[in-house]
């Protein structure tokens, strides 16, 4: 049995199929919290789908709704991650947002499009849920925003694609806030034909070959956002998009293609907003820095502002 690919401290795969994952430090459902709640739900138990489910303190009226998908390849991570809770239960508190984060099924033992159908299975399950779940009763499901980082900006703009065509009842997607979303294609851009041999970029290429169906190329339709088969009028639907990117992160680049791609298919609104100075998913390796701190501001504003526009 031979090492067939590695992330170092965070995954190993082996040429029998086996899959050997490391976690960081995390937060444990016992944890305490102060001006929030928090706890673990299942989604789907036969699959198994989970979640964290995020309500901030005082809450007397009904709030929006932010569903959430963790980075990672969509090999490895998890919602427990202390910087991913970090960054979520401090982003509830202070735009008074309940969040929903999803842990979605793995590759390389579920390949795609499985984690796209555990998204759309986290909106079914909200939709089921809301007069079941206590925490629920303060959540507006008129006013649900999609939202990720990495490969769960990927899952997060499939979802959205999905629930566009296949409308979830009760729940309303106002938005997506994509935090540096990865994406690839067969053709480069110009900063990966540059750097053919940057460590990123390898790795990206990795973790596109551990997740796709086996025998696809990066034209897959989960990979190239120009794959899709939405008409215009479902494009003139899409939601409203904030696409945020990182200057020193090398998936920027495609970052930037998708928003002009959105803009180009008639979506009603695109935000692009750049960090000048930070690199690949800043906010969950420093969740208590300034950058994350203007990230979440500038999350807090799209999504109050398109709220402001539901009434």
């Amino acid at each position: 049995m031979s090492l067939v690919a590695e992330l170092a401290g965070f995954l190993q795969v082996f040429s029998d199929g086996s899959v050997k994952r490391f976690a960081p430090e995390i937060a444990p459902a016992s944890m305490e919290s102060k001006g929030y709640k928090f706890k673990d739900v299942v989604i789907d138990e036969n699959k198994p789908i989970t979640g964290r489910l995020f309500l901030p303190e005082s809450s007397a009226r009904k709030l929006p709704v932010m569903v959430y998908f963790h980075g990672g390849g969509f090999c490895f991570g998890s919602t427990t991650w202390l910087g991913f809770h970090q960054f979520l239960a401090d982003f509830s508190i202070t735009s008074k947002v309940i969040v929903l984060s999803i842990d979605y099924r793995l590759a390389p033992e579920n390949r795609l499009p499985i984690a796209y159908d555990d998204g759309y299975s986290s909106l079914e399950w909200l939709s089921h849920q809301a007069s079941v779940e206590p925490w629920l009763k303060f959540a507006n499901l008129s006013l649900v925003f999609l939202s990720g980082d990495s490969a769960g900006g990927n899952i997060a703009h499939h979802v959205a694609v999905r629930a566009t065509r296949n409308k979830v009842p009760r729940v309303k997607i106002k938005g997506l806030l994509l935090i540096h979303p990865y994406f690839g294609s067969e053709r480069r851009t110009e900063k990966e034909m540059d750097n053919p041999a940057d460590k990123e970029v390898i790795q990206n290429d990795m973790f596109w070959r551990l997740s796709i169906p086996e025998g696809s190329n990066l034209d897959y339709f989960g990979c190239n956002f120009e794959i899709q088969d939405l008409s215009p009028k479902e494009w003139s639907l899409f939601p409203a998009t904030m696409v945020n990117v990182a200057r020193q992160d090398c998936l920027n680049e495609r970052g930037e293609m998708y928003a002009e791609f959105l803009l180009t298919q008639g979506v009603k609104r695109v935000d692009l907003v750049e960090a000048e100075e930070e690199s690949h998913a800043f906010h969950v390796l420093h969740p208590e820095s300034r950058a994350t701190y203007l990230l979440q501001q500038q999350m807090f504003v799209f999504i109050h502002s398109e709220c402001i526009q539901a009434f």
